[in-house]
């Protein structure tokens, strides 16, 4: 049935491509050009977010372990200045008895003078780096504090849209929908039977539903970059027509359509990039018709802003 009903539907695009103009068909792959550029362009900034992501927590663990290494120098330098500190009191307790002592130790006084000053100048130099240590230290652990407890709120901030996006798709059912944390993001998963038919590109007045729903806990979360990704299975489109070439066509123009429901439903343009990443991305191989089924999905993707953790970063 759907063979057929995509055939008929592949003839009659056909038949009506043949008496669009030629300037009309130019249009149309202008309009796509710009498309994958765009798409492009979109993949390329997700992907420099993703390793900006990895490099904050990188450098984040870098602190931590500086913090532990300064920790112990520290407590090196301490029992340094320990010992330095006891032989020079012993130096010096032997140095007055001398005074008291005959001529015959002048030389020995004048030498353990020169050792009495250069254990003083060598206990200054300890002091000196001791203190500078210990303010290096604090600093970053000042930092790393910051970072902890900025971590912690956007954590638990993540926590709350996610419960905040739960809350609002009650409605749907499981095998629909689901809501995940990830990696400091919520993934919410919408299956393809929720809101496309087989081919088609115009979401169903079900998923039609399910976005507005989504759209009302979005719209006033300022702080947040949405991402909708289209993703298909890896069975070839039966009959490929002028704007829609293949899957990543496909899972482009899903994307954009899902994306004008939540914008026409609140969420700023502003917040919200549309993509597609055709059969790239499966999330279990293509192997029976179940699967192929979980792969047919889209992900709307949102992450928090870290330009307060950026900061931090940049002012150390």
């Amino acid at each position: 049935m759907k063979k057929s009903l995509a055939i008929t539907l592949s003839l009659t695009l056909l038949l009506s491509s043949c008496i669009v103009s030629k300037k009309k068909f130019d249009e149309m792959l202008a309009q796509k050009i710009r498309a994958e550029s765009e798409l492009m362009d979109r993949s390329t900034k997700l992907n420099d977010a993703e390793l900006s992501n990895r490099s904050l927590n990188s450098k984040v663990e870098q602190l931590k372990q500086d913090s532990i290494q300064l920790t112990g120098e520290i407590g090196g330098l301490n029992q340094r200045f320990t010992t330095l500190t006891t032989d020079y009191n012993q130096l010096n307790t032997y140095y007055k008895n001398l005074l008291n002592s005959s001529g015959k130790m002048n030389r020995d006084l004048s030498t353990q003078k020169e050792q009495l000053l250069a254990i003083q100048e060598n206990l200054e130099k300890t002091r000196k780096v001791n203190d500078s240590l210990s303010n290096s230290l604090a600093d970053r652990e000042k930092k790393v504090k910051e970072l902890e407890v900025i971590l912690s709120q956007k954590e638990k901030a993540v926590k709350a849209l996610k419960d905040q996006i739960s809350n609002a798709l009650l409605s749907f059912k499981e095998s629909d929908l689901t809501v995940k944390i990830k990696n400091g993001k919520v993934y919410v998963s919408l299956a393809e039977q929720l809101l496309f038919k087989s081919g088609s590109i115009e979401v169903d007045t079900k998923g039609v539903s399910a976005l507005q729903q989504l759209a009302k806990a979005l719209k006033d979360q300022k702080g947040i970059q949405i991402t909708v990704e289209g993703h298909t299975d890896n069975v070839g489109m039966a009959k490929p027509i002028p704007f829609m070439q293949d899957n990543w066509d496909l899972s482009v123009l899903r994307a954009t359509s899902i994306t004008r429901i939540l914008t026409k439903a609140g969420v700023s343009p502003r917040q919200i990039t549309a993509s597609g990443k055709g059969e790239f991305s499966p999330l279990v191989q293509n192997s029976t018709n179940e699967n192929k089924q979980l792969n047919r999905r889209t992900e709307i993707i949102v992450t928090p802003h870290l330009d307060e953790l950026f900061k931090i970063l940049e002012a150390n």
